[in-house]
């Protein structure tokens, strides 16, 4: 005798049978236009130069660096995020190969504009980490101390090199206070309305930052907890969004990601820009090592942590992988 009405009735792994079913359902997808490539150019190299930390990562020379923004191009990510490794002993306490306009970033941002011109969205670091020989984001006061105000300065004269090498974004990270606004002030007043800033809004003092540290070749001494958030709190990180915003901020970025998927929705869920998330160094370094000791599966690993991060909220993802996991999503 057939019995009906077994239970349970309702099944939700009907809509899990098969891999067509899955894709069908799926409310999240990834796409490699959600992706931003972010990439190192260290000057006076002759072959690129690998990061330890970063299996798969190198300091690009400049012809490596313009090979890597065709491929980036060629595989459909949307953007090349550039940060500038000088050469040692062109760092001073000022910076001031940040905003040489013959620095490494700026001769950098011009060879990958040459190659890919509006093909790809040519973005630039705009931070003096990577230039300071102390290693920190801004210029020091007598105390040692981060000097804000004597900062945005610095940060005025190297958006302005950096939209005349041919940046089509900014992207100020260095976490001063205003320095969305005086970023947007100088790019007006030669001209360059039309070059975007992704402001770094939410960017916390974290240890998962370590194997950048090695990328940039940074000479910090001490920690940079006096300007960027502490990771503990939210509404300090939801206020610093609303003056970016305020000042003019045109795309809002969550760093790093993985560990702050709570933030990055929240940040999603109040604004009506585009947000981006940075999938960092340490979040890299962590699926690579696992992958390498054989305690999980490299490319699903890669792609789930990825699709967390959209699902949360990210319209656009920096990642490492970025050229990688789009020619895997083609």
């Amino acid at each position: 005798m057939t019995t009906y009405g077994s239970f349970p009735g309702t099944r939700p792994r009907r809509l899990r049978t098969t891999p067509v079913m899955r894709r069908m359902v799926a409310e999240t997808r990834l796409h490699p236009a959600d992706l931003i490539l972010p990439a190192f150019v260290r000057e006076g190299v002759r072959e690129p130069v690998p990061i330890s930390a970063m299996p798969g990562v190198f300091q690009h020379t400049r012809d490596t660096l313009k090979k890597a923004a065709a491929e980036a191009v060629e595989a459909g990510v949307s953007g090349i995020m550039l940060f500038g490794v000088p050469e040692e002993d062109k760092k001073d306490a000022a910076g001031t190969a940040g905003t040489d306009p013959d620095g490494i970033l700026q001769v950098a941002l011009r060879d990958v504009r040459a190659e890919v011109g509006d093909e790809l969205l040519v973005m630039s670091d705009l931070c003096l980490d990577e230039f300071t020989d102390h290693g920190h984001c801004g210029v020091l006061d007598d105390r040692g101390r981060v000097d804000n105000d004597a900062t945005l300065e610095r940060y005025a004269e190297m958006a302005q090199v950096q939209a005349d090498a041919g940046a089509h974004v900014v992207g100020p990270s260095g976490m001063m206070d205003g320095q969305i606004g005086v970023v947007r002030d100088a790019l007006d007043q030669i001209g360059r309305e039309d070059v975007a800033i992704l402001a770094y809004a939410v960017k916390y003092a974290s240890a998962f930052f370590g194997p950048f540290r090695e990328a940039v070749g940074s000479s910090l001494k001490g920690d940079r907890s006096t300007y960027q958030q502490d990771y503990a709190n939210v509404r300090e990180s939801m206020r610093e969004l609303a003056l970016d915003l305020e000042e003019g901020a045109d795309m809002v970025m969550v760093k790093p990601a993985g560990p702050y998927l709570d933030i990055l929705a929240k940040v999603a869920d109040t604004v009506d820009v585009p947000v981006a998330a940075y999938q960092i160094s340490g979040e890299y370094a962590m699926i690579e090592a696992a992958a390498e000791k054989g305690w999980i599966d490299r490319d699903r690993a890669i792609l789930e942590a990825l699709t967390g991060i959209k699902r949360a909220g990210a319209r656009n993802i920096l990642t490492y992988w970025a050229t990688e996991a789009a020619r895997t999503l083609r």
